[in-house]
């Protein structure tokens, strides 16, 4: 079973032809909302991917408190420990441009208002062989409190270090495996990566200095991954993107089920690679993850 411990929100996504620049308007050509927020999305993620999944965190008590857990609700995910708080659900206002890229402001809402000791609960409700799945989209004291709660009980831990905050450093380290993009993968290496060769150059360097399992997620360059010392890429799936949302949270998802299910690191890495490239494929976070039916068909 995985438990996931992190934000859920309601996305209000604009697409448009391009991107503006700082200071510029440009005109629109479509207002949606969907389901998102990182933890509920790579809570539904692990579920369609074939695991049972306990969400943890917080929405409001207006109207978006219910329908941020819709799908989850469907799918089966278990919500008993997502707390009702008085005020708002999280948002996310998403502008969604002509080449798949996109610019997400998120408004935390409840999420905000998830303590430490939600997350050590969360953690003391699961059992030994369980997989807990942390972002960074909800209070780091939560965060934390979760990730030494899990390790003090022996728990394989999942940090997905996104959003990228002040407290990456402190908190990466106490994670048995963490997932990085390229922004965030130079953060903890210190320096940028040009090419891809660099990068795992990059990731060799600090993947023997940590001794952590790494996953660097590279967009159109695939995806890089470290553990036990060897380091290996995966080519990436050959697609036409359409919205790039939801792609890094579908692959933690996936990962973690893949784990969860006794795959081996480059199998479950693999699968979890080709998940978030079809999950480019459709428009929104949550409505875009593919089923598992979807993901062997083009393994």
């Amino acid at each position: 079973m995985i438990t996931i411990i992190g934000s859920a929100n309601m996305d209000l996504i604009a697409t448009t032809p391009r991107l503006p620049e700082p200071g510029e308007t440009v005109a629109g050509t479509e207002f949606t909302t969907a389901q998102g927020g990182k933890g509920a999305n790579q809570a539904l993620a692990a579920q369609r991917a074939g695991a049972k999944v306990v969400f943890a965190g917080a929405v409001g008590t207006d109207a978006y408190g219910v329908e941020a857990l819709a799908l989850l609700d469907q799918a089966g995910v278990d919500l008993d420990s997502v707390r009702h708080l008085e005020g708002a659900t999280g948002i996310a206002m998403i502008l969604v441009g002509g080449d798949g890229e996109n610019m997400i402001v998120v408004i935390p809402g409840a999420n905000g208002q998830v303590t430490a000791r939600d997350a050590e609960q969360a953690v003391a409700r699961m059992a030994d062989n369980d997989t807990l799945l942390l972002q960074m989209e909800i209070p780091e004291a939560a965060t934390e409190a979760a990730l030494k709660a899990a390790r003090a009980r022996g728990i394989k831990s999942i940090l997905n270090i996104a959003p990228l905050t002040d407290a990456v450093e402190r908190l990466a380290p106490l994670a048995d495996i963490v997932i990085a993009n390229e922004t965030e993968f130079a953060r903890l290496s210190g320096r940028s990566a040009e090419t891809l060769d660099a990068a795992r150059e990059e990731l060799a360097k600090l993947h023997t200095r940590t001794g952590q399992c790494m996953i660097v997620t590279l967009g159109g360059d695939g995806v890089l991954w470290a553990k036990d010392g060897t380091v290996e890429h995966i080519d990436p799936l050959s697609i036409t993107p359409l919205d790039t949302v939801g792609a890094g949270d579908t692959f933690c998802g996936y990962l973690a089920q893949g784990l969860d299910a006794g795959l081996d690191f480059a199998t479950a890495n693999r699968r979890a690679a080709v998940a978030g490239a079809l999950a480019c494929l459709k428009p929104g976070a949550q409505p875009s993850i593919p089923l598992a039916s979807e993901v062997e068909m083009r393994l």
